[in-house]
């Protein structure tokens, strides 16, 4: 509520400044604000206790202190949101909103408070003001992408789970096979679980006539990482690219200054998602991935659908999409693992002889919804979400067959419950 009644409140002080010195002052302020409580609810236990380890390998011993308390829901997306407000007033983007329960429920919109997408309020803020009646083919729509958006988190999600968490939690005794397997399930499981909670999200604010922003773009498609990440956390990607990365010179700059400032987006990046050196790693994996792409100019080569209007990629984009696949599961073993120690003795495993064994657990179950899922989502594909317009080309019959599979699926195959992952960001 405070930070609420802060950006509102410095958003109208910074309208109304004549002096740009002043204007400045109220926006460095809500800044630090709003940085400051993520930081301390976020990030404080973190920094504290990687002060002690630095200091005691120099042979001091301290004790720091630490903060016991609940990290609010969705803090890091709720953040991210009243930011971009301030910065778009301070560089004079929009105009500061004067209503304040419309500028509230902007910033509080139910449906994307606790996992995003992360909005604008160049983008939402117009949809708050105006009139809206109720759309039946937008309310369809919207009940179509919520169903969609539980099959991934209910079968596809919460199935992975139960095999992504017994191997990461005993790795030490599995085969190298069995590891890769692991990773892949997790690789499912949160693609499953955060783009569901986005379909889902998406879906319940078209019922109230909203249209939100689009957060994935079937992203295990891409055929290099720089499509990857154009298709993942859409809203995390060009919030980054549009508050960090141009600010910082973007790639105006010569090849070290582009590489920096890459780096910094990636780094950044995987710092937001929480505070654990695992996560750093990964997004710095991530850049480097990137980089290649970057100095060589290719960064920008697959901007389009693959194999746009056809029924199967060519052998090329097959392997490119396989090797991209590859890519990011060994980068998911980082985010999913405790600490860098349990990372590293993950992947060591992973190159162990058995690697070329058989795989103690293999849950042929899983293993059929997920390749069902991911023919339905290639069908999909050219679409905002997989079944989007699907079932429309089909004869009523027969298109509410399919709704109703789905929801029997949903009913037989979910597991016990799940939290969303994203929700502890």
């Amino acid at each position: 509520m405070f930070s609420t009644f802060l950006d509102y409140f410095t958003g109208l002080k910074m309208q109304d400044q004549d002096n740009q010195n002043a204007k400045k002052g109220w926006f460095w302020l809500s800044i630090i604000i709003n940085l400051g409580f993520l930081g301390v609810f976020k990030y404080y236990n973190f920094f504290a206790a990687s002060f002690a380890d630095a200091l005691s390998h120099l042979g001091v011993r301290v004790n720091p202190g630490t903060l016991n308390i609940l990290l609010p829901v969705g803090i890091s997306f709720y953040t991210f949101h009243g930011l971009s407000y301030v910065i778009d007033i301070y560089k004079g983007r929009i105009k500061a909103e004067r209503n304040w329960v419309d500028y509230s429920l902007f910033v509080s919109f139910f449906p994307l408070l606790v996992a995003g997408p992360i909005e604008r309020a160049t983008h939402l803020l117009p949809q708050v003001k105006q009139e809206r009646t109720f759309d039946y083919k937008k309310a369809a729509d919207g009940l179509r992408q919520i169903l969609w958006g539980l099959f991934k988190k209910m079968v596809i999600a919460d199935n992975c789970a139960i095999y992504a968490n017994d191997i990461f939690n005993n790795s030490a005794h599995q085969s190298g096979s069995t590891l890769v397997l692991g990773a892949i399930m997790f690789a499912f499981q949160i693609y499953g679980d955060f783009s569901g909670y986005s379909d889902i999200a998406l879906g319940t604010a078209r019922l109230f006539g909203f249209e939100l922003l689009q957060n994935f773009a079937f992203p295990y498609f891409s055929r290099d990482i720089a499509e990857f990440w154009r298709r993942w956390h859409i809203s995390l990607s060009t919030w980054f690219r549009d508050y960090l990365y141009i600010p910082l010179g973007g790639s105006k700059g010569g090849t070290w200054m582009r590489i920096r400032n890459t780096m910094i987006i990636f780094i950044v990046s995987g710092f937001w998602h929480g505070a654990n050196w695992t996560f750093l790693v990964w997004g710095a994996l991530n850049g480097l991935y990137f980089l290649p792409l970057l100095v060589t100019s290719k960064n920008r080569n697959n901007l389009g659908i693959v194999a746009q209007g056809k029924l199967l990629p060519s052998l090329k984009d097959i392997f490119n999409i396989a090797l991209t696949f590859a890519l990011t599961v060994l980068a998911w073993v980082f985010f999913r693992s405790a600490d860098i120690g349990h990372a590293m003795s993950y992947l060591s495993g992973i190159l162990s002889p058995s690697l070329f064994s058989m795989p103690e657990i293999l849950p042929w179950k899983i293993i059929g919804l997920v390749f069902i899922f991911m023919m339905i989502e290639w069908l999909g594909r050219e679409n905002k979400y997989a079944i989007e317009s699907l079932g429309l080309r089909w004869k009523k019959p027969v298109r509410y067959a399919f709704y109703y599979t789905l929801i029997i699926v949903i009913l037989v195959f979910a597991p016990q419950e799940q939290a969303f992952i994203y929700f502890q960001f």
